[in-house]
């Protein structure tokens, strides 16, 4: 149990108000596992708990929320929410979806308000009591995910639910229950109308936080795939993707990396996802007569300039992602300057890294891949020298002095 959560709920009933720790911190901590954050649900508004902690923020236009920040850890703190308003208003798009929800209510009225019944547990830390008005504490035994009210309304109201359903079922190895799966496929179309940074953002918590692998099992099971990435090959109108054991590979050394705590960038994911488009299409280009490198650089453009429409990707993710691609065909030059140029390029590990995964598909390029792991290890690149001359060292040059005109004394 987080202390500073702790702190948080009881500094907020010794002000009179109700205060719960609620949602996936209640769930994870039943499930026997470590939360990754901790939110607090309170019938105080925003500004009410801005006089409780005035160093707080409020934050947010959809959902009005304050971040209080105690012992280094932030606290989400948000007022429990009453029932929609009508849709005529402007709280509300045309096709169901919220634009802004901040409706204040009681306790069980934003139970009824979460999305899934296991996310809809309220902890109060202080006693130890929770409070369940969902069944959600049956269904976290069952390992049932099931959606709080009727699904097809649900995922109208937010169509995000629909990848929340995916992971949900990757990361906590749930499965859907029967109404809240009969309408995934239905729905999916919903969420091309959701901005593509928001999307972005859920793409992020996919496959960046250690279910990667599961996760795109679970998006291809839903035939949600191709509906967040439709630029990759599919058959009809199915959602399911083609993928490939590039892809798969990349999604399990992720979940590696995450695990042992190394550094993960959705620039390297990015690359793997979208590669078999790009390469496509520059293979087409590449038959045209477009010299290779100029081929994948407008591949990657115009599968980029796709995909980002569906899926917002900030630049400095996107610029490493081209690079990852681009520096592909320069490891077909093994000897000689490029060879030495390539290897002091900064995205020179995440493009061999890059360069292994796409061994995984054409064998062709094993031989390819051990000789730039054996000239990583200080193997000499055969750059055509005389050997007698590698190790001589340089004669220093240095400014050479002018010399001063002398004049002839008579």
């Amino acid at each position: 149990m987080c202390p500073h959560a702790t702190e948080v709920v009881r500094r907020l009933q010794q002000e009179d108000f109700e205060a719960y720790i609620v949602g996936g911190s209640v769930r994870d901590l039943l499930l026997g596992k470590v939360p990754k954050d901790y939110d607090v649900a309170t019938d105080a508004t925003p500004e009410e708990v801005k006089t409780v902690f005035p160093r707080c923020r409020l934050i947010g236009r959809r959902f009005r929320l304050a971040h209080v920040r105690m012992g280094g850890t932030l606290i989400e703190v948000a007022t429990f929410r009453g029932p929609q308003v009508s849709d005529d208003d402007d709280h509300k798009h045309k096709n169901g979806r919220i634009l802004r929800d901040n409706v204040w209510g009681n306790l069980e009225e934003d139970a009824v308000r979460r999305d899934f019944t296991v996310n809809a547990l309220f902890l109060d830390p202080v006693s130890g009591d929770i409070q369940d008005f969902v069944g959600g504490y049956k269904d976290l035994a069952d390992r049932k995910l099931r959606l709080i009210g009727d699904a097809r309304t649900r995922y109208r109201e937010d169509p995000v639910r629909l990848l929340r359903a995916a992971r949900f079922v990757a990361k906590l190895g749930m499965e859907l229950g029967d109404e809240t799966a009969k309408h995934v496929h239905d729905m999916a179309p919903l969420l091309v109308d959701i901005p593509p940074a928001r999307l972005f953002e859920e793409v992020c918590k996919l496959f960046m936080t250690g279910h990667a692998s599961r996760t795109l099992e679970a998006l291809q099971r839903f035939q949600l795939t191709r509906v967040l990435f439709p630029v990759l090959d599919g058959k009809g109108k199915s959602g399911k993707a083609k993928t490939g054991p590039l892809m798969e590979v990349a999604m399990k050394n992720t979940d590696h990396r995450i695990a042992i705590d190394k550094p993960v960038t959705p620039a390297f994911l990015l690359a793997a996802i979208l590669w078999h488009p790009v390469r496509e299409r520059a293979e087409e280009l590449h038959a045209q007569g477009m010299q290779e490198y100029q081929a994948l650089e407008q591949a990657a453009d115009e599968v980029m300039a796709k995909q980002v429409q569906r899926t917002a990707i900030p630049r400095r993710f996107s610029v490493v992602t081209r690079q990852i691609w681009t520096m592909q065909p320069r490891f077909n030059h093994t000897h000689g300057r490029r060879a030495r140029s390539l290897m002091k390029e900064r995205r020179f590990r995440a493009a061999y890294d890059f360069l292994l995964l796409r061994a995984e598909e054409d064998e062709n390029l094993k031989s390819l891949c051990d000789h730039w792991t054996e000239a990583q290890k200080g193997v000499e690149l055969n750059t055509g020298q005389n050997d007698r001359y590698k190790n001589k060292p340089q004669r220093r040059q240095g400014r050479r002095r002018r010399r001063r005109p002398t004049t002839k004394q008579t």
